[in-house]
């Protein structure tokens, strides 16, 4: 299987672009909530009289800014992943050529 890197690319971006979309056009009324959300449901319905013990230490002021920051989180977590990646896979170039 010798294609060009980018049709190998090409072919990666379509499937995610599938992967993403499949869910989204078969479950039209489904609600994506977050699982903080559902577990606090969960655990109210089990235990009535439960107290929180712990609150956060920074409320953000809203939706759009609590979805920011988890994004931007996910993005600096996706780009250190990568670097430690590229690391490793370019250590291994140069270790296979001495």
């Amino acid at each position: 299987m010798n294609q060009p890197i980018w049709k190998k690319n090409l072919l990666l971006v379509a499937l995610v672009i599938v992967i993403a979309a499949v869910p989204l056009y078969f479950l039209k009324d489904a609600e994506f909530s977050g699982a903080d959300g559902e577990a606090m449901g969960i655990i109210e319905e089990a235990v009535p009289g439960y107290k929180v013990w712990a609150e956060p230490f920074l409320e953000p002021a809203s939706g759009e800014i609590e979805s920011m920051l988890f994004a931007l989180q996910a993005a600096v977590g996706a780009g250190i992943v990568g670097f430690v990646l590229g690391r490793v896979t370019a250590r291994g170039k140069t270790d296979d050529r001495d």
